[in-house]
């Protein structure tokens, strides 16, 4: 299924008409985002590629993001990708406290970028379960000048929270048995 990101209220970006992630869960913990960037990339602060590594503080630049709830607890899964192909992933107990790196394998991350579009494919293997998941989907695009926009499903209101309860706001059911 495919989703618009919608650029924050208080957010400008000249570089980037649109974003959309399409989104599936073939199976029990795997779950394939595919981001996909409208613009102009000359206009955008983009990191080279680089070995899939795990690195932190990556929502400071160009960053896409997934939060993920599995069930009704307050417990959920951040996932950080950067288009160098560096990525994060974090446990949280509840709304951002009980941080701590996930321990899930390095996921599959493929980067290709022309002049009109930035697509990146991203599937993690998540340890959650086969109940439906509730998603946060969300990006930070960073401009050649520096300047910062949010992007996400759904914003609460007040400035970018992408860990807020408002921005779950894409259920994804358990995949179908085959």
């Amino acid at each position: 299924m495919r989703q618009a990101l919608q650029l924050h209220p208080d957010s400008h970006c000249e570089a980037v008409s649109g974003i959309a992630v399409e989104v599936s869960r073939p199976r029990s913990g795997v779950l394939i985002l595919r981001y996909l960037v409208a613009g102009r990339m000359s206009d955008l602060r983009l990191p080279p590629l680089s070995e899939p590594t795990r690195a932190d503080a990556l929502w400071k630049h160009t960053c896409f993001e997934a939060f993920v709830k599995a069930g009704t607890g307050d417990a959920y899964c951040e996932l950080n990708v950067a288009p160098s192909t560096q990525w994060a992933a974090y446990d949280f107990d509840a709304y951002r406290s009980g941080m701590r790196a996930a321990d899930i394998a390095a996921p599959r991350i493929s980067v290709h970028a022309d002049a009109g579009q930035l697509e990146l494919l991203v599937s993690p293997n998540l340890p959650l379960g086969g109940a439906s998941w509730m998603l946060g989907l969300s990006a930070v695009i960073e401009e050649a000048s520096g300047r910062l926009s949010y992007w996400a499903l759904r914003h609460p209101p007040g400035k970018p929270d992408f860990h807020h309860s408002d921005c779950f706001a894409l259920e994804l059911p358990a995949p179908s048995r085959s």
